[in-house]
């Protein structure tokens, strides 16, 4: 069974940044997606980004020139570095792995989530 383990949430100011790490273990070779969502108080879970094993990426309009998502294989670490927070930003963050199942995105598992806090 896939587990995944995220860190790097925090405290930061408008402006600055933050990378977030996931780190994932188990049943690994199944995955082909992972991504980052977040949920705000009083808000629906959203995709804030997702990178496939092949290294295809897509981002939320929200985050598009600010967010970037990288993985790492050979760790099976995906990242997702945060540049130019803005205070509508501030949500937990939550890591996600999905496999494909005969064309069919089947989420694996999801992280504990970890919470990002950008003061104005």
């Amino acid at each position: 069974q896939v587990q995944l383990v995220e860190s790097g949430g925090g405290l930061v100011q408008a402006g600055g940044s933050l990378r977030l790490s996931c780190a994932a273990s188990g049943g690994i070779f199944s995955i082909n997606g992972m991504g980052w969502y977040r949920q705000a108080p009083g808000k629906q879970r959203e995709l804030v980004a997702r990178i496939t094993r092949d290294g295809s990426t897509n981002y939320a309009d929200s985050v598009k020139g600010r967010f970037t998502i990288s993985r790492d294989n050979a760790k099976n670490t995906v990242y997702l570095q945060m540049n130019s927070l803005k205070p509508e930003d501030t949500a937990v963050y939550y890591c996600n792995a999905d496999k494909d199942l005969k064309g069919t995105r089947v989420v694996l598992q999801w992280g504990q989530g970890t919470q990002v806090t950008v003061s104005s």
